[in-house]
């Protein structure tokens, strides 16, 4: 049995990071708000624009060139993102949500469908568009901030059970989303810095197994390893996460927040650097779609349909029916106290795919400017028709006593 003690200190980590997560949601969609009025003021766009493309050297991998203002954004500062969502992943798999296998089951099939189905409604809409295919992975990500964020309006009205499984599919959500990008979104490969990357990988097993706790030599050999897997031409964010994997966990059973354990020290300080400044900055620097450079008709283009539809009505059909089809076999039960509208809710906040969605739309058609500015529009689109809709559905859901 867990100590009353250890179990309060799980609840309160959860309280935080549910608080956090609804705070960082409300900065991130002001950062994307300001950003598409800068794109679209015109006293401002210019600069804008100009900003985001001002070179700041130096050339650090020669396939990029010098690096602008965008790439330090979206290949070095996302890179601590993607460490934050790491360490989470972690920690949620060694001692957290997803330890049992037991645990794993419902997120694991929610997320999985949650994926699956909306790049098919992707591929279906505009497959058959030369060239579009390669964004079939676009609308499959979910953006937990701004979903919490959403859920965090309704107050009491969104049970907690509900709050922890989204948060759960999300994590589970962000595993898939990084293979995805290591696998489907990387350029050819320089394989000595790939191998000397692999080398400092190494080196950090070393550590471990020699008990070093300190944090320090962790972090200076992840930043070796982030520039060594950005010229290696595997995208650099994926060093977040694999330095992640060798931040030294102590494994406290039902306290998985303990203090003493580096990987938590490292979460706790990193949380609120992403949540108020990174993920902000990473909106404005990609939200900025400048509607009167749009193409006629392109509210209506293949690219904007296929991403809205995707987030929209994939999302929703993936996560509900992985709920269903994992009930009806037996596999897994959907969380306590809440009914199939509240879960049909949240399976549309889900929906909001944001901060993911529009980085793997900058990888995926990183060389058509004007493609990059139709997936901006398509996810904008879905991620609001979403989070709107999800939050009607849950503002006026029955109460969940009294939901069958």
């Amino acid at each position: 049995m867990i100590p009353r003690t250890s179990r309060l200190a799980v609840r309160s980590a959860l309280r935080a990071l549910l608080t956090s997560q609804a705070m960082g949601g409300a900065v991130l969609m002001a950062a994307a708000a300001l950003a598409l009025l800068a794109a679209n003021w015109p006293s401002t766009a210019h600069d804008y624009h100009a900003l985001m493309h001002l070179e700041t050297g130096p050339v650090l991998a020669p396939a990029i060139g010098a690096m602008t203002v965008h790439l330090w954004i979206n290949d070095a500062a996302m890179a601590i993102f993607f460490l934050l969502v790491g360490l989470e992943i972690k920690r949620e798999l060694v001692d957290g949500r997803l330890n049992r296998p037991a645990d794993r089951v419902l997120p694991v099939i929610a997320a999985g469908a949650g994926m699956a189905v909306p790049a098919l409604v992707y591929l279906g809409v505009a497959g058959r568009a030369p060239g579009l295919a390669r964004g079939w992975a676009v609308p499959a990500a979910t953006d937990i901030a701004f979903a919490i964020g959403v859920m965090a309006l309704l107050g009491r009205r969104v049970p907690a059970s509900l709050k922890l499984f989204l948060t759960t599919v999300a994590i589970v959500d962000d595993m898939g989303a990084v293979a995805i990008i290591a696998l489907f979104y990387t350029s050819a490969i320089d394989w000595p810095p790939l191998a000397a990357s692999i080398g400092v990988l190494l080196l950090m097993a070393a550590l471990n197994g020699r008990g070093v706790r300190a944090l320090t030599p962790y972090l200076i050999l992840a930043a070796l390893l982030w520039w060594l897997v950005l010229r290696s031409g595997v995208h650099a964010t994926i060093a977040g996460v694999l330095a992640a994997a060798f931040i030294p966990f102590i494994r406290t059973k039902g306290a998985p927040d303990a203090h003493e354990s580096p990987l938590h020290r490292l979460e706790q300080a990193l949380s609120p650097i992403v949540a108020y400044a990174i993920v902000p900055v990473f909106a404005f620097a990609n939200a900025g779609v400048s509607l009167g450079d749009l193409p006629p008709g392109a509210f209506g283009a293949p690219l904007v349909a296929a991403v809205a539809a995707g987030l929209f009505f994939g999302k929703q059909a993936g996560i509900l029916g992985g709920i269903w089809l994992a009930e009806r076999l037996g596999l897994a039960y959907r969380p306590g106290g809440a009914g199939w509208t509240q879960l049909y809710g949240v399976s549309l906040l889900a929906g909001i795919g944001f901060t993911m969605s529009l980085f793997i739309g900058g990888l995926a058609f990183a060389a058509s400017p004007v493609l990059i500015e139709q997936v901006k529009l398509g996810v904008l689109i879905g991620s609001l028709a979403a989070g709107l809709g999800g939050f009607l559905v849950l503002r006026f859901a029955v109460p969940p006593r009294t939901q069958g």
